[in-house]
């Protein structure tokens, strides 16, 4: 494929940085591409020449072990992953697994779209964790909360954003995407929480969204690296509240996103930078200065 865009995300930053193990060396990163089909291998069927593909994280699975036999392709023991076992999009051409891409709607640019490929994908899985929780914080606000407050609005939830302390910034750029509050992390939400999910890699927040939900309630891990996290009070998990994470993502994870996205319709908000400039795009990205995605543009 030729790349069009690819996404930033922090686990590129991850991956960089020594935290996710044994990786690809050497390696190209990236893993929210959008690109177009410039040449298929002989056993391709499902894209042509010329067809606009999003190639996301997931890029290869055995489809024999039990976990893929039964639905959970995403923790797949042989699983490969695309910017981190596989190379990715931070390049001019990219190849993979035809299986495992998306067909892009053609209501977004590869700009708009890249931050979909991950952001979209794993912010939708993390969301359908939570069930059907009316009352919904995110913690972190990023990329994949962008998009998860704009789905969660159009399936009637009420979205609580917590940031790091003092950035108003973000805590307007939350309101405006239709969150209902928003305020610093550690700052008690108004009401209580039916479920929460942390998106921010930061293990002191699980004891604080443990504390703000509501009996009952959840608290989804969406990160695949997040530091230690810190001893706290069986009193928080009691009452039958939940701690969970998510892994990775399934096929079907994207057909259902990419079903769903041109009907809310989520608009991503994007900062583009020319390859040659990812570093600084990484930068950016590790002391959260990037409201929405930065993209690559080769």
């Amino acid at each position: 494929m030729k790349v069009a865009a690819c996404a930033v995300c922090r686990t590129d930053l991850h991956v960089l940085d020594g935290e996710l193990p044994n990786p690809k060396l050497p390696l190209v990163p990236g893993h929210e591409i959008v690109g177009t089909v410039v040449e298929k291998g002989r056993a391709a069927h499902r894209f042509k020449v010329g067809n606009r593909v999003g190639i996301p994280w997931l890029g290869w699975t055995c489809s024999e072990c039990e976990f893929c036999r039964n639905g959970r392709e995403n923790l797949c023991d042989r699983a490969r992953f695309t910017g981190y076992t596989v190379d990715g999009g931070y390049a001019e051409f990219t190849v993979a697994d035809e299986r495992f891409c998306f067909p892009i709607p053609q209501s977004y640019s590869e700009a708009e779209a890249a931050p979909l490929l991950c952001a979209g994908l794993i912010g939708f899985r993390s969301l359908t964790k939570t069930g059907n929780a009316k009352r919904l914080g995110i913690y972190g606000f990023g990329a994949a909360a962008h998009i998860v407050t704009q789905v969660a609005g159009f399936q009637g939830r009420e979205v609580f954003a917590f940031t790091r302390q003092g950035d108003t910034e973000a805590q307007a750029f939350a309101k405006s995407l239709g969150a209902v509050w928003a305020g610093g992390s550690e700052t008690a939400p108004p009401e209580k929480l039916d479920a929460a999910i942390i998106f921010a890699p930061v293990g002191e927040l699980v004891p604080l969204a443990l504390k703000s939900v509501t009996k009952g309630g959840t608290v989804v891990c969406g990160g695949i690296h997040m530091s230690d996290i810190p001893s706290f009070p069986y009193a928080l998990l009691w009452q039958e509240r939940k701690l969970c994470s998510v892994a990775n993502l399934t096929r079907r994870d994207g057909d259902e996103f990419f079903a769903l996205a041109p009907r809310v319709p989520v608009r991503t908000t994007v900062q583009t930078f020319p390859l040659a400039d990812a570093n600084e795009a990484l930068a950016l990205v590790r002391t959260g200065k990037i409201n929405g995605a930065a993209v690559l543009i080769p």
